[in-house]
């Protein structure tokens, strides 16, 4: 059984703030509906969203420039994570998102560490280019050394 919502916020998967969606019930009185994400459809809501059209474009635009400075930023930055390592290169352990994101902090840059993708953990010493997804329309690249510590 579904339910129809519409969007207050930009979501990825769903759609952008204004725009009418079809969603399970679960997920709706779960999710979306208590964390301000969505609200039912009825003519007062849709009133609301068509008075909030200017800023919420507004909003994206910010936010989309935004993304596009911090990309600029990370593709300047070289980051260095000191590992320990075999004699064979091989880490002891792994880098994972969690310490990408701690590193990129260290170096003055605020990144959540589910904007990167790895495809997996990093295992072996080396440099790597890893992808950060920072809006939804700007990708960056930045690249990671991974020394002996």
């Amino acid at each position: 059984m579904s339910v129809k919502l519409i969007l207050l916020e930009d979501m990825e998967q769903l759609g952008n703030a204004g725009d009418e969606i079809n969603v399970a019930q679960g997920y709706a009185r779960n999710y979306l509906i208590p964390k301000g994400l969505a609200k039912k459809l009825t003519p007062g809501t849709l009133r609301q969203i068509a008075a909030r059209k200017e800023k919420i474009e507004e909003k994206r635009k910010q936010d989309f420039e935004s993304a596009q400075a911090l990309a600029a930023k990370i593709a300047e930055t070289d980051l260095t994570i000191q590992m320990q390592a075999g004699e064979d290169e091989q880490l002891f352990g792994s880098v994972t998102s969690h310490i990408i994101a701690e590193t990129f902090t260290e170096a003055g840059l605020e990144i959540e560490r589910q904007k990167i993708h790895l495809e997996e953990p990093i295992k072996e010493l080396g440099m790597f280019h890893v992808e950060i997804k920072l809006h939804k329309d700007v990708t960056a690249s930045a690249k990671i050394w991974v020394v002996r510590a």
